[in-house]
């Protein structure tokens, strides 16, 4: 075959120009290399060959991704998952098939981008289902004008698509709207206000059900305290006063010297008598 092949095994990280510079002064294989480096790969596992393939292909990842950047997702990110897809397309590729490897790898590499902005481009998922996935990166291709379908529109594309014109109104729907915060952008200004789904949920903390309710948990919850550290030895009881109860809280140090102990003793009995009252308490 002549001059061996060299291809490097790595690419430059930190900047996403320096590495798709780096990626397309790569070679490309011919058939005869692919061919040989693939069957290395399958009968040897040879890993070498398996990078080599990746490495020689990673242009293409590239261009692919940048066919998504419409969907405000990062190119590396994209970049990175599509990559994803090339090194599995490379575990699977079959030299004897009689097809080129990026030929067989573009599916591989667009399934794992289909699903990275699935899982990433909305909090909410907007398609689950396969026809809303089929429809959610042809929709927008669909689109002749900007605005809402007509109802010949619709039906059209859900002929081309094989779908419901229900399910194409549904996407249409889902892909109009915008995440939101649930309880909005905090502001001082009341004519700055913005109306959030918080907003339209009735407040209950004012109820009379719910404040006897909330007054009774108090009650109970401070009788359980009292209770629990009525238990404790009289030791215990006076160091967890003294260091969480008391208006000005006492040090470690302060209470070894007046029991006549170490701080780190102190400490563990603290440890031990609040243990004790989360056990009591939780209950």
């Amino acid at each position: 075959m002549g001059k061996e092949l060299v291809i490097p095994m790595s690419l430059p990280t930190g900047s996403i120009d320096a590495y798709i510079s780096a990626a397309y002064r790569l070679p490309i294989l011919s058939a005869e290399e692919e061919h040989k480096l693939a069957v290395q790969l399958r009968d040897n596992k040879d890993l070498a060959a398996a990078r080599s393939l990746v490495m020689a292909h990673v242009r293409f990842v590239v261009r692919i991704a940048r066919g998504y950047s419409g969907y405000g997702l990062a190119l590396p990110d994209l970049v990175q998952e599509g990559t994803v897809g090339l090194m599995k397309a490379v575990k699977r590729f079959d030299p004897d098939m009689g097809v080129r490897l990026v030929s067989f790898a573009v599916h591989w590499i667009k399934a794992e981008i289909h699903e990275f902005i699935l899982k990433n481009w909305r909090i909410v998922k907007v398609a689950t289902t396969k026809a809303q996935r089929k429809l959610f990166f042809n929709l927008r291709s669909s689109k002749k004008r900007l605005g809402w379908f007509s109802q010949e529109e619709v039906e059209g594309v859900a002929k081309d698509l094989g779908v419901k014109p229900e399910t194409v109104l549904e996407m249409e729907s889902r892909l109009s709207g915008q995440d939101i915060a649930f309880d909005g952008p905090g502001s001082d200004d009341e004519d700055g206000l913005v109306a959030t789904p918080a907003g339209y949920l009735r407040d209950m903390s004012l109820e009379p059900a719910s404040r006897v309710e909330a007054v009774d948990s108090e009650d109970h919850m401070k009788q359980q305290l009292l209770t629990a550290l009525g238990d404790l030895d009289e030791r215990s009881r006076t160091i967890l006063e003294a260091r969480w109860l008391g208006e000005k809280k006492a040090t470690l140090h302060e209470l070894a010297d007046r029991f006549g102990v170490s701080a780190e003793r102190i400490r563990q009995i603290e440890k031990s008598a609040m243990g004790k009252l989360k056990g009591v308490l939780a209950a």
